[in-house]
């Protein structure tokens, strides 16, 4: 006996029918005159689009006074796009405040590292500590709640938009200041105990209460690493709490309908598991253009992929935010053709739209989303292409979207993401750490981990991104390439769990104090592999270490640490300087990198672990990229010359085929 479909289970069968995808677009009525919007509307279902975005940035046109709501154009449009067989997705608008809000209350606006304070005119203008922002965005998001929360047509809510859009999560308001004062008093108890953890002792930094402590900018040196962890762990726990305080909301009101928020690419300036558990699906903003002009390859590597965009980038971020929601996870906004806002704003390659939906679809995404419907003529984006021209006529985007509804239907449905046989570990607290303390000019976790991420990939092996609270059941392999807090319930989980774990240097170099271990590092990693670090350098990029791997010998940069061990030795340091030190250590179960292999030697590393773990790999995949979800076999081909499938020679392709053309895909079974 099947259940009605009410407000109460609506998203539980949202839940048993996933697998299956769905496209979408964003949308701004308030942008277009109304007679657009029928015709809009009819396109949009003519295309095969299912989903539609509205009202993140529309408070202006809601309460274009205090306390005064025009709701009728909103109610018209959310009626024109149900009517016409949309699901609409609700934005909550509080990115962006209205200007009478700001000139009411100027304290909700934020304040930059130097003290200046960063005005209306763009989006994203609040302070997260605000106390009036709170209870004014709170008051924004009752009242729409509350008007649509059981409109039939809206069937699920974004909270605000893209947190840590241009560098908002830290602000350095009064408003701040006091926030944080109360923090530090409610994680510590006594100032005694926070200046044991700073070391206040040092540079006679010692505090006599809370109230004395500022925040940490402006300083004629660095402040205590510890101070400027708890500020960004400070600046997070804003962020989750003014988020949960939208969903709440969204839960009493309007029952049944999931929660999203976009997320962004890259991102590392908050906690993002920490929000996800008040969410029920993560959603993500993909940019690939901005995303290779801003991201970690060379310049060589940027100008090969200029048309495509880094091979791992988009890929790495999908597996983050399917961990972020528990295996559930959208693309709310996926470019369409050029933007405006990156240092310079490249036309992807005819077909790309298409292969980064599939891309998307094969790492978990159930719903894609395409920014935006139709690109506008006039304000900061005019520049960003959308699936139509500002005239209305179709783009590239368009037809590229209508050949994926077309493919969607050659595909069966119920098809789900598997877990992995390796788990990748990103750790918040610990890119919060390496933030504080780089120890080097130019060091970036992030892109560390993405060319950990990427070696793996190249080699045709799914990845699941993990945190230190997840279940490792199930995995081969764990690597952790910058764990740099561990926690010890995470290390004994580990080693009860039977996966072989690889770390990279850095790891357990630090206590949640930010202090180095009373043992030296690696702290709770010793209970994994018996070694310790005595000292560390960090290596500017005109200098080249060489590190002999069995019988190869390799250049490393960036970073080297001095090692003793009783473990085996895997790798050692060649030159003059401290010659036979150890390099790559390890045991049956652990290994541990004590530099940054790059390259060739990192994709050689990678491949000897994974045989190591019991992992089955391919050889080197180049250009060609390769996924699974359930089973569908999915390639990417991201080079510039045709590329061969490894697939079975009894394999069923139902997109593309053997032989893959430049940005191209195949989706294909293999026969049983």
């Amino acid at each position: 006996m099947h259940k009605p479909l009410t407000r109460q289970n609506r998203f539980d069968a949202a839940r048993e029918d996933a697998g299956m995808l769905e496209l979408g677009v964003c949308y701004y009525p308030e942008q277009w005159p109304r007679e657009k919007w029928d015709e809009d509307a009819r396109r949009m279902v003519e295309l095969g689009l299912a989903w539609v975005r509205i009202g993140e940035f529309a408070w202006s046109h809601i309460e274009p006074q205090p306390g005064t709501f025009q709701w009728e154009w909103m109610d018209e449009a959310i009626e024109v796009l149900g009517c016409a067989g949309l699901k609409v997705i609700l934005g909550t608008p509080t990115a962006a405040p209205p200007k009478w809000l700001v000139d009411r209350y100027p304290d909700i606006l934020p304040v930059d590292a130097r003290g200046v304070v960063r005005k209306f005119g763009a989006r994203r203008h609040y302070c997260f500590s605000s106390r009036r922002y709170r209870v004014e965005a709170a008051r924004i998001t009752e009242a729409m709640v509350r008007r649509y929360g059981d409109n039939p047509f809206v069937h699920a809510w974004q909270t605000d938009n893209e947190y840590g859009d241009h560098d908002t999560i830290h602000s350095y308001s009064d408003e701040a200041k006091l926030a944080f004062r109360e923090w530090l008093a409610a994680r510590y108890g006594t100032i005694e105990g926070m200046n044991h953890a700073w070391g206040t002792q040092f540079w006679s930094m010692h505090y006599n209460s809370f109230d004395e402590v500022d925040l940490p900018n402006n300083l004629v040196e660095e402040p205590t690493p510890t101070h400027l962890v708890d500020y960004y762990r400070f600046s997070s726990d804003q962020v989750k709490s003014f988020n949960k305080a939208q969903v709440d909301i969204i839960r009493r009101h309007s029952p049944g309908r999931p929660v999203t928020h976009n997320f962004m690419n890259q991102n590392t300036d908050f906690d993002h598991y920490e929000v996800g558990e008040d969410i029920d699906i993560a959603s993500w903003d993909v940019y690939p253009m901005g995303g290779l002009i801003n991201g970690r390859l060379s310049a060589e590597e940027k100008a090969r992929y200029l048309r495509v965009g880094d091979p791992d980038q988009t890929a790495f971020n999908h597996d983050i935010y399917r961990a972020v929601g528990r295996g559930r996870v959208w693309v709310m906004e996926q470019q369409p053709g050029p933007v405006n806002w990156a240092a310079h704003n490249q036309s992807p390659a005819d077909g790309m739209v298409r292969l980064w939906t599939w891309l998307a679809y094969a790492h978990g995404v159930d719903m894609v989303s395409y920014f935006r419907w139709r690109q506008a003529p006039f304000a900061q984006e005019q520049f960003h292409a959308g699936l139509l021209l500002p005239n209305s006529e179709v783009d590239q985007g368009y037809l590229e979207v209508a050949q994926v509804a077309e493919e969607m239907a050659r595909l069966p449905q119920g098809e789900r993401r598997g877990k992995a046989e390796v788990a990748i570990v990103l750790d918040y607290e610990s890119r919060f750490a390496t933030r504080a303390l780089p120890q080097g000019q130019g060091y970036a976790a992030s892109a560390i981990a993405l060319d950990w991420y990427s070696a793996i990939a190249r080699l045709g092996v799914d990845v699941d991104v993990i945190g230190q609270h997840s279940d490792l059941s199930g995995y081969k392999l764990v690597v952790a390439p910058d764990l740099v807090i561990p926690d010890a319930d995470f290390i004994a989980r580990l080693k009860a769990s039977g996966a072989k774990a690889l770390f990279g240097p850095r790891s357990g170099s630090k206590t949640r104090d930010m202090h180095i271990p009373a043992d030296l590092p690696p702290g709770p990693l010793a209970d994994l592999i018996d070694f310790r670090v005595t000292r560390v350098e960090s290596l500017p990029e005109y200098h080249s270490e060489a590190v002999l791997y069995g019988n190869i010998s390799h250049a490393v940069t960036g970073w080297r640490e001095l090692i003793r061990t009783n473990e085996t030795v895997l790798a050692t340091f060649e030159g003059e300087h401290r010659q036979g030190g150890a390099a790559i250590i390890g045991n049956d179960h652990t290994r541990y990198v004590g530099t940054l292999p790059r390259g060739e030697f990192l994709g050689r590393l990678m491949g000897d672990t994974l045989r190591w773990a019991g992992v089955e790999s391919l050889s080197d995949l180049g250009d060609l990229r390769l996924a699974r979800r359930g089973n569908l076999r999915f390639a990417f081909n991201y080079g510039n010359a045709p590329a061969s499938v490894p697939a079975s020679a009894t394999a069923e392709f139902l997109v593309g085929g053997r032989d893959l053309a430049p940005v191209d895909v195949a989706i294909w079974t293999e026969t049983r």
